[in-house]
């Protein structure tokens, strides 16, 4: 049993990992800024609560929609902005890190990037500096959106960044997140920290924010309206079902091999987003996508990305990890959820290519 901490952990992934952790038999503590969206169960006190905004700090997206058994977790609301907040659950005892505060969505970052960088970046030294401290072990999140456009595909943990210019807003995520690596690195090498960073690629399921293409894509057809398609939907994705990827991270939080190392974690399976909403469409029995400009919606700051592809023969080789639930399957469990859980439904959805 692990004594742990996740930053972020209402939001939709961190909810996931913090249920797998007690799961295990972990005392966590769920370290979150956001406000508990409405319609959802559980909470703090049965579990690690029910969702973020990302607003203030705290967390990613989604939600949960009950409390996990095994260990036992518990909430402490704050900012990662705030390092006497989290002084205060960052402590001598304290085992492992799993960082998942962030910003996150193509929607967010546009509109707020300020807030992207001083919480991605700002908030991540601060957590940083406390788990060098404490002398714990970090897992640091990051995002496939540090290959930026790169278009030799499929990216290896340390192929080269391609990315737009710095007037364009819709690359501050990518820049943020990755001088969040770069801060890892250099307290590893620097300050001695055992450190691990995992690049998630696209990853989907249930409790996931209505505002990326899964998500809004399932949220739009089970209310009767039709998905939205970007562009001509010819751009490629390679989705991973939300627990492949918590099992990839648990491993990274544990396996001594994977100290001081960056994995990508994502599925080996390129689909084109049109496939994606297509088979969308199938399982719930919705209308046909409608074709959209993104740029109505974004404007000059969106920029899309023709292929996004991981390299996963790391995380196999040193983690004996890789992807397992095909897509159909996963969409299958995610529309399932979601007709069980019409809180969700009742959320507004957002656009994010």
């Amino acid at each position: 049993m692990a004594n742990v901490v996740v930053t972020g952990g209402l939001g939709f992934l961190g909810s996931h990992l913090a249920e797998a952790l007690v799961r295990r038999g972990d005392e966590v503590t769920v370290f979150d800024g956001g406000p508990t969206p409405p319609g959802r169960n559980g909470g703090p006190t049965g579990g690690p609560g029910s969702g973020s905004s990302g607003g203030s700090g705290g967390g990613s997206d989604g939600g949960s929609d009950g409390g996990p058994t095994g260990g036992r977790a518990r909430y402490v609301g704050g900012d990662i902005r705030d390092p006497e907040a989290l002084a205060g659950v960052i402590t001598d005892d304290v085992d492992t890190v799993y960082h998942l505060a962030a910003v996150v969505g193509v929607d967010r970052y546009i509109d707020r990037p300020l807030d992207v960088i001083d919480i991605n970046l700002m908030g991540t030294r601060n957590v940083l500096e406390l788990t060098g401290r404490a002398g714990a072990r970090l897992v640091l999140a990051s995002t496939s959106e540090v290959f930026g456009k790169n278009p030799a595909v499929p990216w290896a943990e340390d192929d080269d960044r391609v990315l737009g210019s710095t007037a364009t807003d819709r690359w501050s995520y990518s820049s943020s997140k990755a001088l969040a690596e770069h801060l890892t690195f250099a307290y590893m090498r620097q300050r001695g920290l055992d450190a691990t960073i995992v690049r998630y690629f696209n990853v989907y399921g249930p409790r996931q924010r209505p505002g990326f293409v899964v998500s809004r894509s399932v949220h739009r057809a089970l209310r009767g309206l039709p998905p939205i398609l970007y562009d001509d939907g010819g751009q490629t994705r390679c989705f991973t079902f939300i627990d492949d990827a918590i099992a990839a991270t648990v491993e990274a939080g544990t396996a001594g091999a994977a100290l001081g190392e960056c994995f990508n974690i994502g599925s080996s399976v390129e689909t084109t987003v049109r496939e994606l909403i297509e088979l969308v469409v199938e399982l719930t029995g919705g209308e046909k996508p409608v074709p959209v400009d993104p740029r109505e919606g974004f404007g000059s700051a969106y920029q899309d990305l023709s292929r996004r592809v991981p390299d996963t023969s790391k995380a196999l080789a040193v983690l004996g990890w890789r992807s397992t639930t095909d897509l159909r399957d996963g969409l299958t469990r995610t529309i399932e959820w979601a007709r069980a859980n019409p809180g969700w439904l009742e959320q507004p959805d957002s656009g994010s290519a």
